[in-house]
């Protein structure tokens, strides 16, 4: 397994200043995990009106045919900076490239000019009860009838599904056999919908971002099929390499990791507490050393997709590695500052501290867990 060296290309700076620029006129607060909690349609529109959603998809197809790491450049500025993404994330990380490598030409027409233009939010319909990460157990099925498919199960942890405009769904469309990733398919399906059910899944402080979606014969036409049936193991694993490989796998808590260095800097001015001392900066040191490694792993990532090369296996290294980190950063602080989480501080340390600590146990938990990912990265080593 190789990790090639990828830079974004010198247009990007010019990138950066514009979404520098762009960032310092909006008024929002800046938070640990924005692009699961920061719902703002408004905000995604803004950035669709500036050509920043929907960047690599070709314009022919309403897009503004940018490259992966010219994209990459965007995104990494407004995950640094805490803003308000989620509305669009899964729209525009996954869906988009699913589209154009998938999609009907009349799927394409209806989805990707508007996520490009920061109107159509989409939700995931993968993980289900009682499989932990086995994708491949999916129970879901989708039962063919008259112009079209009948749609009944359960999928759980579906982000944003209850504002989400479209929620894509892998369901079973053949019996499983000996390969239980044979048989599966990809259905968009269209929300709100009279036959499916969406039911809030509550965080440890009582937030709502994960769902309950169940499908009771939920009708989809045959024009919502994305891809070919059968075909829908392939696609997926194709979907999770955009998704596990990003800089948001690194950058969840960077707003934290922001808030330490500003206490270090008030220490060093002589007006700061004790503990924020030499050996909270040591500490922010080591976390900024393994941040700019992993942002070359993922900038790799982002190349090898770029050459449409696979890189399913170094995106699980990436998101194995990243999430553990963004994970380690909130106890970095903790050990260092004497700050108590407090989602209603005025102090940007407190609050954000919050923020990561309720967030934390899902960073190695969305998008396959850790014992998924070292399966993968093990089986590319051959040592598995």
């Amino acid at each position: 397994m190789r990790l090639v060296p990828a830079e974004p290309p010198p247009a990007s700076q010019d990138l950066r200043r514009e979404v520098r620029d762009f960032l310092a006129g909006e008024d929002f607060t800046p938070r640990c995990d924005g692009w699961l909690t920061g719902f703002d349609p408004a905000f995604s529109r803004k950035l669709g009106e500036r050509g920043w959603l929907g960047m690599t998809v070709p314009s022919r197809f309403g897009g503004h045919g940018r490259s992966l790491l010219e994209r990459f450049a965007v995104i990494e500025e407004l995950l640094a900076a805490g803003a308000p993404v989620a509305a669009h994330w899964i729209a525009d990380r996954q869906m988009a490239p699913a589209l154009v490598a998938h999609g009907s030409p009349a799927q394409r027409r209806r989805f990707l000019p508007a996520i490009a233009r920061g109107e159509c939010f989409f939700a995931i319909g993968m993980s289900e009860p009682d499989s932990g990460s086995d994708l491949a157990s999916v129970r879901t099925k989708a039962r063919r009838v008259r112009d079209g498919w009948s749609l009944t199960g359960t999928k759980v942890w579906s982000s944003g599904a209850h504002r989400a405009h479209v929620i894509l769904v892998l369901a079973r469309t053949a019996p499983p056999g000996p390969d239980r990733r044979a048989g599966l398919s990809q259905f968009l399906v269209t929300l709100p919908d009279p036959a499916v059910t969406i039911r809030p899944i509550l965080g440890l402080a009582g937030e709502h971002h994960f769902n309950e979606v169940t499908f009771d014969e939920a009708f989809v036409p045959d024009g919502m099929l994305l891809g070919e049936p059968g075909a829908g193991w392939r696609q997926v694993t194709a979907e999770l390499a955009h998704e596990r490989s990003g800089p948001e796998r690194m950058l969840s808590t960077f707003p934290l990791v922001q808030a330490l260095a500003a206490q270090t800097a008030v220490a060093d001015a002589g007006t700061g507490t004790a503990a924020a001392g030499t050996a909270a900066r040591r500490a922010l040191g080591g976390l900024l050393s393994r941040l700019w490694t992993l942002r070359q792993a993922s900038l790799a990532v982002a190349g090898a997709l770029e050459r449409g090369d696979d890189a399913g296996a170094q995106a699980a290294l990436v998101k194995d590695l990243g999430t553990r980190f963004e994970r380690e950063v909130a106890d970095v602080v903790r050990a260092h500052v004497p700050a108590e989480p407090d989602p209603d501080s005025p102090d940007p340390l407190a609050r954000t501290l919050a923020e990561a600590v309720v967030q934390a146990p899902g960073f190695t938990l969305r998008g396959g867990t850790t014992e998924i990912l070292r399966g993968i990265v093990a089986r590319e080593l051959g040592v598995r």
